[in-house]
């Protein structure tokens, strides 16, 4: 029984595929006008409403899907920009870092040093690891100490406007960081000359604001002019000992108050060192401070 059912159906399928060649044999073999070109167009035109209608039923479950693939394209798309955006930034991110470490050690290196200045023998450059997280307490933390001969009281000058200049002064020393209390802390106060006129005073900070300090004490006779420098006046008075050698730009005078029943002006001054931005300080170190401080009356 199974035999004659097999058979059977190689004998069925061997007739389809005899009459198949034939009908596309004759089918070839004929002009456009043929019967069975003409069966053929019947039929498209039969089934043409049908296959119209079926593609219209069907076609919002193609729209559908094709949705769903754009969208599932469209997030893996946002996600390779959104990484490549990311990447972009942390590129500009260190190349911008890079540029600016660059110009502030270029300035400290090309620092305006004159007759002044004091001269020590190996400044030494150190990044800044650390800053104070308050105004009230201006400090940073640098990566060298004792061990590259780094002591107390030395003074630190770190780059910005006309080359950079007095940013502060070492106040605790470990073996490999030291810690430097910067002109801006409520504590600070140096001992400072306007050149060339030469009247003294002492450089106080403006809490909260970084670039407007106070040099005080300056008397009313004494003819202090905007735009002249400021240095450390490296000498000790009644009012504050000096740590600072002579020499040292502090800052620019910005204007000059001077009211008529104060005893003393009111001369405000930007410093030169860019306070708020600094990557790279430079620590004066022996002999020059150490000579410095010894020549103190």
């Amino acid at each position: 029984m199974y035999d004659k059912t097999v058979r059977r159906r190689r004998a069925a399928l061997l007739i389809f595929l005899a009459l198949s060649i034939g009908l596309l044999t004759v089918y070839f073999g004929e002009s456009a006008g043929g019967g069975l070109h003409a069966v053929q167009r019947g039929a498209q035109e039969v089934l043409a409403p049908i296959e119209e209608g079926a593609s219209r039923a069907f076609k919002p479950f193609r729209d559908t899907i094709n949705w769903i693939g754009d969208v599932f394209d469209a997030k893996g798309e946002n996600k390779e920009l959104k990484e490549e955006n990311a990447r972009l930034r942390e590129d500009l991110a260190e190349a911008q870092t890079a540029q600016r470490e660059a110009e502030q050690l270029r300035d400290l290196v090309g620092l305006p040093k004159g007759e002044l200045f004091p001269q020590a023998t190996e400044p030494v450059t150190a990044r800044v690891i650390a800053r104070s997280p308050t105004s009230w307490q201006s400090s940073i933390q640098i990566d060298k100490g004792s061990s590259d001969g780094i002591e107390e009281d030395m003074p630190v000058i770190a780059s910005g406007r006309d080359g950079g200049g007095l940013a502060g002064k070492v106040t605790s020393v470990g073996s490999g960081t030291a810690r430097v209390t910067l002109i801006t802390d409520e504590s600070s106060a140096v001992s400072a000359q306007v050149m060339p006129d030469g009247a003294a005073g002492i450089v106080r900070p403006t809490v909260g604001d970084p670039d407007d300090m106070l040099l005080d004490f300056i008397e009313k006779g004494r003819r202090v002019s905007e735009d002249t420098t400021v240095i450390t006046s490296g000498s000790r008075s009644d009012r504050f000992e000096s740590l600072f050698p002579r020499g040292i730009p502090i800052g620019r005078v910005t204007r000059v108050n001077a009211e008529e029943r104060e005893l003393y002006q009111r001369v405000h001054i930007k410093p030169f060192a860019d306070l708020k931005r600094m990557d790279f300080v430079q620590v004066l170190t022996e002999p020059g401070i150490s000579d410095a401080r010894a020549a103190l009356p």
